[in-house]
């Protein structure tokens, strides 16, 4: 399994319009791909901004490859997005202020399968 972290620092007023976005545009077109997420959550930053981050689910890292390149190549999808980025300001303007920071990070389990834990983790024991 191949887990990917996707983060964002967002401006607090901005938060009920990125998740809507969210919500409306870029989960189902994920979905619509084969990508899987496990959840999205937020929590304060700072006193004016919030980080809000989704933990997504992939077969394998060639399988998330595939599937990026599916959500990006979805004309109908950048439409979407595009004419989001209009309604917003533009892509610049929300990229200087309303989401400060983004990251898209590659997850490393830290546990191995037993009766705690149901997913197939790879690892290798050093005897």
């Amino acid at each position: 399994m191949f887990y990917r972290r996707k983060f964002y620092i967002v401006k607090n007023e901005f938060v009920d319009i990125f998740n809507a976005h969210f919500n409306e545009t870029n989960l189902p077109n994920q979905i619509k791909h084969g990508a899987r997420l496990i959840g999205r959550w937020m929590l304060p930053n700072d006193e004016s901004t919030t980080e809000i981050f989704a933990i997504w689910e992939y077969d394998s890292y060639e399988k998330y490859k595939e599937i990026e390149t599916a959500v990006r190549g979805d004309s109908e999808h950048r439409n979407r997005i595009n004419k989001w980025y209009e309604e917003n300001g533009g892509r610049e303007y929300v990229y200087k202020q309303c989401i400060f920071e983004v990251k898209n990070e590659q997850l490393i389990s830290t546990s191995i399968q037993n009766e705690f834990t149901n997913h197939d983790v790879q690892f290798w024991l050093k005897k």
